[in-house]
This record gives structure tokens, sequence and C-alpha cells, in this order.
């Protein structure tokens, strides 16, 4: 019985450590599928949408490569690009509620020491990395010398004629940001924006000749005008927040409407992947001689592309890992969706609603710090931008035969920079800034018909790393806001640390307390001896 026992004993401690036989051995096989499947639905449960937005992008490429060989008129291509027409109009139809509220609710929510502190670092980002933008664009353009024997491009087939957009001067257009940026029409801001054209006058001179004056004349053309909202949002915020309690009402309203436009927001995402993949799609069936376009402007293509690239997979990770020691690709892992809009939309300002969601929901970016810095990034950053338009302005320079001085060059990487501050975050916004570059170094317009021919092309790319720059910059602001949050945290533990010891200390060594103490305890346990003594 005392064996029987025993061999009982040791069957049951083999089967709990995993050797028994017959039926109990088969149960964690069962287990382990389950939790792998467990697994799997959890997974696509978090990244559902990430997968749905990728697997549109596909679907396009693959949309567009089968309908091209059916010769679509231009209405059918129209029909076709129909549905993702409409994710750009849903899109477009909550920036102007999203900017205006998170801004108010972001800037009213920070204390004006930090509000300056945030705004002063997330300027000094926003410039450094344009500026490493616009270098590394001309550096890759005398290497790589994407102009250099293509005089011979003006080809039929090339080009968009008659779609050059009419030089401004240089001065008017910063002039123009300027007025940009103070609207005289909050409501006319949100669709009018302020732009100098020019008006030639016929005058007679005294010797007798006649002679053509440019005069400018300010007018208003379709669009947004969100650096005068940006501004108008932020000082209204900053504003609430000196009312102090007479302000809070207003703050409420403007918290409630922003968490509202995030509702509308989250519902739109769950349409991106069928909008995205017939925006794909419709592109590839417009394409004209897809073969001609890339040996002919196949080199501008690419070095505008490995700077986007170089630009956005290594120069602004390295920031982000040495201003935070964190892994930068994790941190972008969680913001395939707003990568994969921005790649297939062309647009920065239709980018931002998906953005603001994943970062805060995905990266845990606090929303204050998010909303804050992501609508101003999306007007004023602008590092593809800057590159496409520096590569654009060296690309026609050598397509001209013009060797650039060092002065050219350093008033391109300068006005590269400024103008990239105002260009509209809209598709092919980008070109129209660079014909304030080729104003600035003397060279002509007319070629810029090849550059549109293949925006379509680079403006994706430049699209991706423009929110790639804000998103990373929100980050590193996000990190650097914690930091500073657990280093006053650890003065005030510190503080209280002392505080108690000084506390203990004097209880110690105060004269009135000792004898009081002596008082209390020779009158509550008189010692013995003195009672004998006294007997």
């Amino acid at each position: 019985m005392e064996a029987a026992g025993e061999e009982a004993a040791g069957k049951a401690r083999n089967g709990r450590n995993g050797y028994a036989e017959g039926p109990a051995a088969a149960e964690p096989e069962p287990g382990g599928r389950g939790g792998r499947l467990r697994g799997c639905r959890g997974f696509l449960r978090r990244n559902g949408l990430v997968v749905l937005t990728v697997s549109g992008v596909v679907a396009g490429v693959a949309l567009g490569a089968a309908v091209r060989g059916a010769a679509l008129g231009p209405a059918q291509v129209a029909y076709l690009a129909f549905p993702g027409e409409l994710l750009l109009r849903m899109l477009r139809m909550v920036i102007l509620p999203l900017v205006v509220c998170s801004l108010v609710s972001g800037a009213a929510s920070l204390d004006t020491r930090s509000l300056g502190r945030l705004g002063g670092i997330a300027l000094a980002y926003f410039l450094g990395t344009t500026l490493l933008a616009s270098g590394l664009a001309v550096a890759l353009g005398f290497i790589i010398r994407p102009g250099a024997g293509a005089s011979a491009l003006n080809a039929p087939g090339l080009g968009v004629p008659g779609a050059v957009p009419t030089s401004k001067e240089t001065v008017d257009s910063f002039l123009d940001l300027v007025r940009n940026l103070f609207p005289a029409n909050l409501v006319a801001a949100a669709f009018r924006t302020y732009a100098t054209e020019y008006k030639m006058l016929l005058r007679n001179t005294t010797s007798g000749n006649v002679t053509w004056e440019k005069i400018p004349v300010g007018t208003e053309i379709e669009g947004m005008n969100i650096l005068g909202l940006v501004l108008f949002a932020l000082v209204l915020g900053v504003a609430l927040k000196k009312l102090g309690e007479e302000g809070e009402d207003l703050i409420r309203f403007f918290n409630s409407f922003n968490e509202a436009t995030m509702v509308l927001v989250s519902w739109i995402m769950w349409y991106v992947p069928i909008g995205i993949m017939f925006l794909v799609g419709s592109k590839i069936v417009e394409m004209e001689d897809i073969v001609l376009l890339v040996t002919s402007l196949g080199k501008y293509i690419f070095a505008s592309i490995l700077g986007h690239f170089i630009h956005g997979a290594i120069i602004l990770p390295l920031i982000y890992f040495a201003s935070t020691r964190q892994n930068p690709y994790r941190f972008l892992l969680g913001l395939i969706t707003p990568l994969a809009t921005a790649f297939a939309t062309c647009s920065s300002s239709a980018t931002l609603p998906s953005m603001m969601k994943c970062i805060e929901e995905n990266n845990g970016v606090d929303k204050r710090i998010s909303r804050f810095i992501l609508p101003i990034g999306a007007t004023v950053n602008m590092d593809g931008a800057a590159i496409f338009q520096c590569m654009a302005a060296v690309f026609i320079a050598q397509l001209n035969n013009v060797d650039l001085n060092p002065g050219q060059i350093f008033t391109i990487l300068v006005t590269a920079t400024a103008s990239s501050v105002g260009a509209a975050g809209v598709p092919a916004g980008g070109v129209l800034t660079i014909a304030i570059i080729l104003e600035a170094i003397g060279l002509p317009t007319n070629d810029l018909s090849l550059i549109l021919a293949v925006d379509w092309i680079v403006d994706r790319t430049t699209t991706v790393v423009n929110v790639e720059g804000d998103a990373l910059g929100a980050g590193i602001l996000n990190y650097l806001n914690e930091k500073e949050k657990k280093d006053k945290e650890q003065e005030l533990k510190e503080v209280n640390v002392e505080a108690v010891a000084n506390n203990k200390s004097e209880g110690e060594t105060s004269p009135l307390v000792t004898h009081k103490n002596q008082v209390s305890n020779a009158t509550s346990t008189p010692d013995p001896e003195s009672k004998e003594s006294v007997l």
C-alpha cells in the first residue's frame, strides 16, 4: 500500500511537471493554440485600422494597374476618384474646428511659462530641421546633378502647359505672409487668403517714351488662411487663461467641442482605407506616359525621394533619439495610419485629424502637447517641402546651365526655409513657393511645368516627411515636459523630507519640549526610591 501511494504521488508529481501521459498531457496544446488565436485577435483589434490602411494602398495600386489598360476617359476617371474625393472632403471638413478648438484648449491648459518654453523649443526645432533639410537637398543636388545634360526635356508629353504660377516679388511674398498672420475678417479667413497680384499701368515719360509700371494690388484668393487662424486661436487661449474663473466656461466649451471633433475623426478613420484605395488607383490611371516621364526626369525624382528618405529615416530619428534616448522607430510604428494617409492624400492639413488621434492613443503623447504643437507644425514645419523646393531650384539652375555661387546658395537656403512656413498644406502647395526661390536667385520660372509634371510622385514623400517631422517634434516636447514634471516632483519630495527632518531635530533639541517631557515623566511615573525616601 505504501509503494502504491508513493507511485501515485510520483505520477502526480510527473503530471505537475508536464510529463504526464494520456489526456492530461494533451491539454497544453489546445491551450497554446487558443492563446495564439487570442493573440492574433488582440493584434487585429489593436492594429486593424493600420492593416486596412496599408491594404488599401496596395489594393489601390493593383486597381490602378488593372484599370489603366481600359482607356478610361476623363469622366470615367472622375467617377473612379469619387470615393477618394469624399475622403478628402470629410477630412477638410473637420480641419477648421480641430485647429481652432485644439489650439485654444491647448494654450489655455498650459501656464504662461510652460507655453513660452514649449513654444521656444518648438520654434527652434522647426527652424533647425527645416534648415537641415534645405542643406541636405542642396548637397544632394550638387552630388547627383539631376539637371546636368537634361537640356532637351521640353519634349512633347512633358510638362504641364499653362500651369506655371505667376511670378511674384520676394518682398511681396513675405509681406503677404505677415498680412495673413493678422486677418481682417476671421470668418473670411476660414476660406479666403490674402495674396498680392499686379496691375500693369501705362505711363508716359517727359521724353515721350511709353513705359509699363507694375503696381501691386491686394486680392483675396480661395483657400483657408490657416496662419491667421492659428495665431488668433493661440492668443485667445492665452487670454482665456488670464481671465481665470470668468474664462473657464468658454475653455470647457472649446474642450468639449474638441473632444466631439475627435469622435468625428475616429468615425472618419474607418473610411480612410476605402478612400485611399480609390485615390491611389485614380492617380495611377491619370498618368500619361510614365516611361517617358521616368526616363527623362528620373534623376530628379530619385534625388528628391532620396533626400526625403535620408531626412525622414535617418536625420529626424537621430534628433529624436538624441533628445529622448528612446527608440524613434517604435514611436513611428504607432503612426502608420496617418503616414499612409499623408502618402495617399498629399495634404498635411488633411492628415492632421488622424495624426492627432494616433499620436495620443498609440504613443501616449499628452493631449495638451499634441493639440498645441501639431496644428502649428502642420502650418509652419515643412521639412519635406524644403527638400522639394531646394532640389527643384538646383535642378532648374543646372537645366539652364547656371552655376550657382555661394551667395545664391545661401539665398536658396534662407528663402526655402522662410517660404516653407507659408506653404499651403494642400496638394501641390509647395510648387507655388518654388517661384519665390527662382525669382530670388534670378532664374526663369518657365521650367516649373516640368516640376508640376512629376509633382504627384514627389509630393507624396514630401507630405510623409512633413507630418513625420511634426509627430517627432511633439514626441520630443512631450518627453521634455514629462521630464520637467518628474524633476519638480523630486524636488518637492526632497523639500518635504528636509522639512520633516528639521521638525524632528527641532523637537529633539528644543529645551522647552525636553523640559515638558521631563515634567510629565516625573508626574506620571515617580521613582519608587524617591517615595521610600520621603516616607
